[in-house]
């Protein structure tokens, strides 16, 4: 029996046992994913662990609610058990800190993070990300509200990508049976019901939480992202204290998929990895 890739380390914390990947060695990423359908750490960063393993060490957990991690049937789920999600698996590995990572809702966890404790995050990179107040875009309510079926997903997997050309039978049909896998659409409708712009504010910081953020933060999103607005990043750049920001023409939001070779550059160049490339 072969296992999915998508299974890797299992740990309890509190009442909750996670699904999450450990891959190399050295200064610590972690990476968050984002909330779409079936998503599992492995399915948003696949392209991207590999890379960065060779350089530091990655974690990249199952958010609560998502993939793989388990949890009691009714927990609350919202960015107090989130935040505190990370804190527990940091803990328990005994991680002091780390650079963090955020894809769109991870984004905003990752954003929650660096506001409540500053401590344990060196430095902050935001793809796409919420993390603001803003009106729910058409796109994100079709993330948010989907239900199951193939043709549901093929017109998700087009709200998320630029180039429609990436978008084949075989990416469509492993992402619906993702979807469908056990009780994966029952927990994902009770994430973010309606009304929905309810989710986007139950997600976003206050503006002074991110004036008072002291990380240095790259913010990354795609120019024709019809899931999470460009402006959202642009008010952020413009609010985070020691922030860049890095936009894709002719990229949707999937940044880390339609300009991968890029976006882990970026990665690098930012957490100054290549310098650190000393074991071969």
């Amino acid at each position: 029996m072969t296992t999915s890739p998508e299974i890797a380390n299992s740990l309890q914390v509190g009442d909750c046992t996670l699904n999450y990947h450990d891959q190399g060695e050295g200064d610590v990423i972690l990476l968050i994913h984002g909330s779409g359908p079936g998503v599992t750490a492995w399915a948003n960063w696949r392209g991207v662990i590999p890379q960065l393993a060779r350089h530091a060490r990655v974690i990249a957990p199952d958010m609560l609610g998502f993939g793989y991690t388990q949890c009691p049937p009714g927990r609350r789920l919202d960015p107090d058990a989130w935040v505190g999600q990370l804190i527990g698996l940091l803990d328990a590995l005994d991680i002091p800190q780390v650079s963090v990572v955020g894809n769109s809702f991870g984004g905003a966890i990752a954003l929650a993070l660096a506001h409540r404790h500053p401590e344990r995050v060196r430095q902050l990179v935001l793809m796409g990300a919420v993390g603001l107040s803003f009106p729910i875009t058409e796109g994100l309510n079709k993330v948010w509200g989907y239900q199951p079926s193939i043709a549901a997903m093929r017109e998700l997997m087009g709200v998320f990508a630029y180039d429609q050309g990436l978008i084949n039978d075989d990416l469509v049909r492993m992402r619906y049976e993702a979807s469908i896998r056990d009780d994966v659409q029952s927990r994902f409708e009770q994430l973010f019901p309606e009304p929905r712009q309810q989710g986007v504010e139950m997600l976003a910081l206050p503006e002074e939480a991110l004036r008072g953020l002291r990380q240095d933060t790259l913010i990354i999103h795609g120019r024709d992202d019809k899931v999470i607005p460009l402006e959202v990043s642009e008010r952020m750049l413009r609010l985070i204290p020691h922030a860049q920001m890095h936009v894709f023409g002719e990229c949707g939001h999937w940044v880390q998929i339609e300009r991968a070779q890029a976006f882990t550059g970026l990665l690098m160049d930012f957490f100054n990895l290549e310098q650190q490339e000393t074991r071969a």
